[in-house]
């Protein structure tokens, strides 16, 4: 049951960002639009490159959306509805999600493509700078719930939301999120403008409607991850607590879309630099506080 509800909460959400994100890119709110969008893909040919990797290129995409929806697996909604309520669930988010490199260096090798290639080895560039602030922060928030658990990194939020209690450990994850989702300005493996769609370039019909459906469940589930880890969870006033949850999710969602529209796309030299000579020393500032705080306040 646990896992029908979550799962038609997932898609509702996806759904819902694709509408807010053509209503942002077009300026016309059209609630059909997505869906009609997604029978056209699925009315189209789907063109396969000359001489690809058949296996790389066909097992990309679902492998992408398979690790989104696995990632959204351990996230709560409600206090007891969440699909798998492991005992590591903070840290089987990080290694689900690792697979998304595994996805897009596929989808770039696949199709045995230039512009597919590059965009797939510039997100493994990604993946050394923003891993390490993906898993530091999770590590300060277990800390002050003295659990991995992720129903109760929520309860422990009770009185006080993480945000507050460890605001740099927020800012970094919330970048870290976005690095992970591929969102501008940290859009190197797609590179619209640049690379011709990167991994999305050799992809049609079917394949492309199943890549970019992978690609708003990732960002559906990386906001609500930051839900859970910074927001309070499903913690809120008068509404039931899985509204709340969903509600958090879609505005974190939404920040994440337009949060690097007017931004300049960053290189992966210059995000590794920044990443390991001021995110990792700021991610480490940030556990020392939050171990000090745990100790010093009950």
């Amino acid at each position: 049951m646990n896992f029908a509800v979550v799962l038609v909460a997932l898609l509702g959400s996806v759904w819902l960002l694709a509408v807010i994100e053509g209503w942002t890119t077009t300026g016309r709110l059209r609630l059909t639009a997505t869906l009609l969008s997604g029978l056209a893909y699925l009315g189209r040919e789907s063109i396969v490159p000359r001489t690809p990797d058949r296996v790389f290129f066909e097992t990309a995409p679902v492998l992408l959306l398979i690790v989104a929806v696995l990632g959204a697996a351990v996230l709560p909604l409600a206090p007891t509805l969440v699909i798998a309520d492991l005992a590591t669930g903070a840290l089987f988010i990080n290694a689900a999600l690792a697979y998304v490199l595994v996805a897009l260096i596929m989808a770039g090798w696949g199709p045995n493509g230039a512009y597919a290639m590059i965009g797939g080895w510039r997100f493994l560039g990604q993946l050394i700078a923003y891993a390490m602030l993906i898993v530091m922060p999770i590590t300060a928030v277990a800390m002050r719930a003295e659990s991995l658990v992720t129903t109760v990194i929520v309860v422990s939020q009770d009185g006080l939301w993480n945000i507050v209690y460890q605001p740099l450990g927020f800012v970094l994850f919330f970048i870290a999120a976005m690095a992970l989702a591929f969102r501008a300005p940290f859009d190197l493996p797609t590179a619209p403008g640049e690379l011709g769609g990167g991994v999305d370039a050799e992809y049609t019909g079917v394949r492309l409607a199943v890549l970019r459906l992978a690609r708003l469940t990732l960002v559906i589930t990386l906001a609500s991850a930051t839900t859970v880890f910074y927001l309070g969870g499903w913690h809120g006033p008068l509404l039931p607590p899985w509204a709340w949850s969903l509600i958090k999710t879609l505005a974190v969602a939404v920040s994440m879309l337009l949060a690097g529209r007017y931004l300049p796309r960053i290189r992966e030299a210059d995000l590794m630099r920044w990443c390991w000579i001021l995110g990792i020393p700021l991610a480490l500032l940030n556990i020392i506080v939050v171990g000090l705080l745990v100790l010093v306040v009950p």
